[in-house]
């Protein structure tokens, strides 16, 4: 199992949001979107997975970036 990370990870204020792909071997990647906010030791972090798996890394890294945009306008959606 590894992990690939997007190139460019975006921070809104103390948010830091970066989408993540998580390959189970030939043509099975999960979408992952870790969340921190705050900084320091008052750092927290959080772990999103998405159900669908995809066939390419890109798409499960994009799957994940659009997520965590979708996030940023609504952060009720994955409380």
């Amino acid at each position: 199992m590894s992990f690939a990370t997007a190139t460019h990870p975006f921070a809104v204020g103390e948010l830091r949001i970066t989408p993540l792909s998580r390959s189970h071997g030939a043509n099975h990647h999960t979408a992952l979107l870790a969340i921190r906010t705050g900084r320091g030791r008052q750092a927290h972090d959080r772990i999103h997975a998405f159900e669908p798996a995809f066939q390419s890394r890109e798409s499960a890294l994009m799957y994940a970036a659009v997520q965590g945009r979708y996030w940023l306008l609504n952060p009720a959606s994955m409380a």
